[in-house]
Formats: structure tokens, C-alpha cells, sequence
């Protein structure tokens, strides 16, 4: 995820400038995230043939006049040389694949496998903080990169790499799926001299034998775009090939350490703003990065993060192409549409520094989403009972006394819009979705009549939160929440107090969140299918668990899950939350049972080892050093069953 204008990204190629003046123009390349992922698929680069329409060269106008159509074979020919196409008529005249007598390429070899990606948070810290940045200022990070990178490119001046590059410098016509990148096998002659790492360019040749990831790319094509290129291509698009002398090795892990740190550690607003110590700011940002990878921040949230971040990117490129588009000085609209451009990336950044302050991040990377206020009750007193189903019937209402005041909607959003303080929302089987169950504010009872399984609450895949409260006292009964799609936790409790009661969440984000000071009270329910904890409490939270099933949770999608230890309970302590367990069944989560995240440690280390023993026993009440443990954590566990999880029962986790 490249962030600044060093990085190899359309989105950072240039930099933004002040409101309402022009810009250089928009370079387009591979981001450093589409190339690593292609080359993590597979150690060699597979090799097929595709559709696609090349680029006319400048200064090739022969080649306007005869395209070629490189055409897409199926996937049991895509690897015979043999293999023929037939042609295509298009208006303009036949577009013909390689000829037959034109040998296809062969398979790219693999390049060297980056040993970044198995290195240890402290390990990273150390390259970059120690050996690399060694305590530099942020403005100075260029300059550090580069000279970190030019040692290591003294080791050896020519070798052999894939240089991987955007199908738009090849193609104008193409399948984006069908060509993630263009790779080809090239040799490398290294004269770097540019100040920027990003900058750095090398001259590259075809190497022999001719080899791409595309099967019918012509020799003759990748030779004109180089000609055009003058052979000069950024070095950071270059991957050493395996197969050679250690040194190259060395050279692989350089590049590698320069890709991450533009792709994922800078920010275009670091060198304008001054920062006492960077090498700290970097070490968060590392910590932030180890933290999506190994599932402490929950997958979805993670996701969230990279959302923002992306979108940060694109609204700068946006920026600098609206700018680099006005020719001579700005028009007063020019100059607003501007203003407004430039104030939503200040924004975007803003949001973007909330997620890298590890202080600002302590209670989890939520913030309170609910900006109404509460309605509180009706002038008049009295309360309404808000019946949701198409039609009404006498026999939907028989139970209730004849003094009940009713109001039918066919749509629960309405009906929840309508209440105050003190009203009950009756929903008949059938599916809704409601955007104000992220908005609840007033103190509603909402239950179902009939079968929970049969009342489904579906959450709108658009929208990042599902259920959110900060109401006094808010119920939920006897229905299924069914999470699709939504970032946050299936259930968020800001603040205040919330009972699930013969409830079943489906989750697909997140699991229930209670956050600092909140409470939270759940019976008879049914928890699954979170990609974090089932539930998830956070310093100074309260919650009561009784008679639940939580199980099938933490189902993490991080390239490290098994350093997760996220399962069917996590409490976060500094102060520790209060939570009562009784009677709950907690299984099959791919974490622990019950996992107590603590910040440093040194805190509760005794304690830990005493847990262990009281989780092996089967959660036992007689265990005197375990009791003493839960008095100290607020925690009361009585006569649940924790089984069949697959990291443990009950664990004391460091942060």
C-alpha cells in the first residue's frame, strides 16, 4: 500500500501541491502491493496467453497499421508453443496473434523470496530504526534510503531480475484480471545516482531466453517499448532472480526493505511536519502493520483501515490531476473545486493519524459512530407498541391489553425512526434491514414473535456498522441479526446498557464490542462465525454472560493467524472489565476460549501460569490461585464448558 509520493504507485508518483496550481503529470506504475501479491502466488511465474490489444509505439507508425491481437487460449494450451489461435476481425482490420513461426515466451524464473515477511516485529524495528533511519528526521528519510540502498547496490553492478511493470505501458485493450502486471526477464546494469529510492532508475535489456508471464507477448514489442523507454526503468519495479550469488540475495532484501517502508511506513505529510523523534513514529507504524497481520486488529477493521488509506491516495491523485489540467491561472470555480479536494485529504489524513496513534488506538480503532440525540420520552407520557409486518391482523395483537397504543409500519427503519424512549418494536417473522439500528439512542425494547430463526436482521453490506448503541437501556429478543458485509462488530454498546436475550448473531466481521464504560448483558444466545472474538471487551466495559453458545469465531484472514489469539471471549484490562460467566458453552473457536490481553509483560506473569493450570482443569471453582486470579481481573466464571478450541481454554496474552 504505497502512501507517499516515493512510493511505486500511481497514487505517488508526484506530489500534491497548494490549491489551484498545476501539477507535473500523472506517472502511472505498478502499486507495490499488486506485484507482491503476484509473486507470492507462486515462486515461478506462471506463464499464459491472454487477450489484448498492444500500444502503439511513438515512432512506430507501421505498427498502427498492422496490430497484432494476442489471443487468449485455453487454459490446456496456454503452455503448448504449438498451439494455434485464430484470428478476429474488428473494424478496423484483423488483429492477428504471434505468428506461428515466432516462438512464445518462456516462463519467468522465480525471483528471490524476500525474507521481510517472515521477520519478527523487533526484527523490523531493528532495520529500520537502527540500521537504516538510525534516529534520521522525517525530511532526512529520503536521503537515508537512499544511501542505505546504494551500499547495497555497489555489491554487484549487473544481474539478472523480473522487471514487473503496469499492462498500460504494453496495452490498450486487456482484461485488468487477465494481466495483473507485465513481467519480463531482463538483465540489470545498476548506475544509480537520483537522491529518491523511489526515483532510482536502471537500464535493462531483454535477456535471453526471451521470458514473460504472457505466453504471446512479441519479442519485438518489449523491445520498441524499451526503445521508447530508452532501456532506463525504476529500479524498484526490478525482482532478482533466484539462482544467483548471495550477494543478489542481499540486494533482493534492500530492495524489499525500500518497497515496505514507501508501500506501508511513509506519508506524504511527514517531511512537512516536524516530529521530534521519526524512528518512533516508524516503529507505530510497523507495530500498526504487525498488528493487521497477526488478527490483534480484527480482519474487517484492518480492512477499514486500508479502505481509508487507499482512498486517501486516490483523492490526492485526484487532486494533482484536476491541477495538472489547468492551463493557465485558476478560474474562481477551479480554485473552490480545489479548496474542496485539498480539505478532504486533510481530512482522510486526520483519520488516517487517529489509526496510527498507538495511544489514541489503546481502546480499539472504534469511534463513537452515533451523533443523534436522545428523543427521550413523549410530551404526552404514554408509549407506543410499533407492530412491523405487511399486514396487521387482530390476531398479532390479541395478547396485548386493550389500553396498548399501536402503530403498524411494513418497515422496521420506520418504526424505529417513530420511537421514544420507553417503546416496544414487535416484528413478525420475515427479513429486514434498518440503517437506524446503528443509531440507537432511546431506551426501545425490540423483539421478535415466533421463531428467532425466522426473524432476520440483515445488516446493509455498504454501511460499516450494524447494531450501535449508547442508549440507557436497550433490549434486543428473540431474533437473528445476520452481519453482511459491515466492518465494525455485529453489536457495537458504546455507552450505556444493552441485554440480548434468545438472540442469534451470525457475524462476519467483528464480533459484540462493549466498549470503555459500557455494558452489556447477553442470555440465551448464539454467537458465530466472528472474525475476532465472539465477544470482545474493552478496559472498563461490564458484561454478563449467561446460558450462551459462542463458537466457530476468530476466523482470521491475516497471513500469520496462528499468532491470533483472539477466540470466544477477549477482555482487554488497564482498568480491567467486569465479566460474570455462567452456564455458557465456548467451542471450536480457533483461538482460545477465554483470552485476557494485557499491555505489557510483566503484568499478571504469575497469574498466567496459574490461569493455565485452572483452564486445564476445566474451569474449576476450587482452584485457589485461579480464583484469586479472576478477583483480580473482575472475572466470575461459573460451570461453563470450554472445550474443543483450538489454541487452549483460558490464556493470559501479552501485548
Amino acid at each position: 500500500m504505497a502512501s507517499g509520493p516515493r512510493a511505486m504507485g500511481p497514487e505517488d508518483s508526484v506530489r500534491t501541491i497548494s490549491p489551484g496550481r498545476r501539477s507535473d503529470q500523472v506517472v502511472t506504475t505498478l502499486t507495490g502491493d499488486t506485484v507482491a501479491a503476484a509473486t507470492l502466488r507462486s515462486t515461478a511465474i506462471p506463464v499464459r496467453s491472454v487477450v489484448a490489444s498492444p500500444r502503439p509505439v511513438k515512432g512506430k507508425a507501421d505498427r498502427e497499421v498492422a496490430r497484432r491481437r494476442l489471443q487468449l487460449l485455453p487454459g490446456s494450451q496456454a503452455g503448448d508453443p504449438g498451439a494455434g489461435v485464430e484470428e478476429e476481425e474488428e473494424e478496423e482490420g484483423p488483429l492477428l496473434s504471434v505468428p506461428e513461426e515466432k516462438k512464445e515466451a518462456q516462463p519467468l524464473p522465480p525471483v528471490c523470496v524476500s525474507p521481510m515477511r517472515g521477520m519478527w516485529r523487533d526484527e523490523k524495528v531493528a532495520v529500520y530504526c537502527d540500521e537504516v533511519l538510525q534516529g534520521c528526521k522525517a525530511e532526512d528519510a529520503d536521503e537515508a534510503m537512499s544511501k542505505y540502498l546504494s551500499e547495497k547496490l555497489k555489491l554487484k553492478d549487473k544481474w539478472l531480475g523480473v522487471w514487473k511493470t503496469n499492462p498500460e505501458l504494453f496495452f490498450v485493450k486487456y482484461e485488468e484480471a487477465s494481466i495483473p502486471f507485465v513481467g519480463i526477464l531482463v538483465e540489470v546494469t545498476c548506475k544509480p545516482s537520483q537522491n529518491s529510492p523511489s526515483c532510482f532508475k536502471v537500464t535493462v535489456s531483454v535477456a535471453e531466453p526471451f521470458s514473460s508471464n504472457i505466453a504471446n507477448i512479441p519479442k519485438n514489442l518489449v523491445d520498441e517499448i524499451l526503445e521508447e523507454l530508452e532501456h532506463s526503468v525504476p529500479l524498484l519495479e526490478v525482482y532478482p532472480v533466484e539462482g544467483q550469488d548471495s550477494d543478489i540475495h542481499d540486494i533482493a532484501l534492500a530492495l524489499e526493505v525500500v518497497r515496505f517502508f514507501y508501500d506501508f511506513l511513509w506519508r506524504d505529510w511527514d517531511d512537512e511536519e516536524s516530529c521530534e523523534n521519526y524512528t518512533a513514529l516508524i516503529e507505530e507504524r510497523i507495530n500498526l502493520w504487525c498488528d493487521i497481520q497477526d488478527g490483534t486488529i480484527p480482519g474487517p477493521i484492518a480492512q477499514r483501515f486500508k479502505k481509508t488509506l487507499e482512498k486517501y491516495k486516490n483523492k490526492r491523485v485526484e487532486l494533482i490531476a484536476y491541477q495538472s489540467n489547468i492551463k493557465e491561472d485558476p478560474s474562481a470555480a477551479e480554485a473552490v473545486e480545489c479548496w474542496k479536494k485539498y480539505y478532504e485529504i486533510v481530512m482522510l489524513c486526520g483519520l488516517l493519524k487517529i489509526w496510527e496513534d498507538l495511544r489514541l488506538r489503546v481502546h480499539g480503532p472504534f469511534f463513537p459512530r452515533i451523533l443523534r440525540r436522545r428523543k427521550g420520552r413523549r410530551d404526552f407520557g404514554k408509549t407506543i407498541t410499533h407492530i412491523v409486518a405487511k399486514v396487521m391482523t387482530t390476531e398479532m395483537v390479541k395478547d396485548l391489553s386493550s389500553d396498548t397504543l399501536l402503530q403498524q409500519h411494513d418497515d422496521l427503519d420506520l418504526a424505529l425512526d417513530s420511537c421514544y424512549s420507553g417503546d416496544t418494536v414487535v416484528i413478525f417473522p420475515g427479513e429486514y434491514q434498518a440503517a437506524n439500528l446503528a443509531l440507537l439512542t432511546d431506551d426501545i425494547i425490540i423483539k421478535g414473535v415466533g421463531n428467532r430463526e425466522e426473524i432476520m436482521i440483515t445488516s446493509e453490506p455498504s454501511h460499516d456498522s450494524f447494531v450501535v448503541s449508547k442508549a440507557n437501556d436497550v433490549k434486543l429478543m428473540h431474533l437473528s441479526l445476520i452481519q453482511q458485509g459491515t466492518v465494525d462488530g455485529i453489536v457495537v454498546v458504546e455507552s450505556g446498557h444493552m441485554t440480548l436475550e434468545n438472540c442469534i448473531l451470525k457475524c462476519e466481521g467483528t464480533g459484540v464490542c462493549v466498549l470503555t464504560g459500557a455494558a452489556l448483558t447477553i442470555t440465551d444466545s448464539e454467537i458465530t462465525g466472528a472474525q475476532g472474538a465472539g465477544v470482545e471487551l474493552y478496559p472498563g466495559s461490564i458484561a454478563i454472560l449467561e446460558r450462551n453458545e459462542i463458537h466457530h469465531c476468530n476466523n482470521l484472514r491475516t497471513s500469520d493467524s496462528s499468532k491470533s489469539t483472539l477466540g470466544g471471549v477477549n477482555m482487554k484490562v488497564l482498568p480491567a472489565p467486569k465479566l460474570k460467566m455462567t452456564n455458557n458453552h465456548i467451542y471450536n473457536n480457533n483461538g482460545y476460549g477465554v483470552s485476557i490481553l494485557q499491555p505489557t509483560e510483566q503484568f499478571f506473569i504469575v497469574a498466567e501460569e496459574a490461569l493455565n493450570k485452572g483452564a486445564a482443569a476445566g474451569d474449576k471453582k476450587d482452584d485457589n490461585m485461579l480464583s484469586k486470579v479472576m478477583e483480580n481481573l473482575n472475572l466470575e466464571m461459573n460451570n461453563n464448558k470450554i472445550e474443543a478450541n483450538v489454541k487452549g481454554d483460558i490464556r493470559i496474552v501479552t501485548s
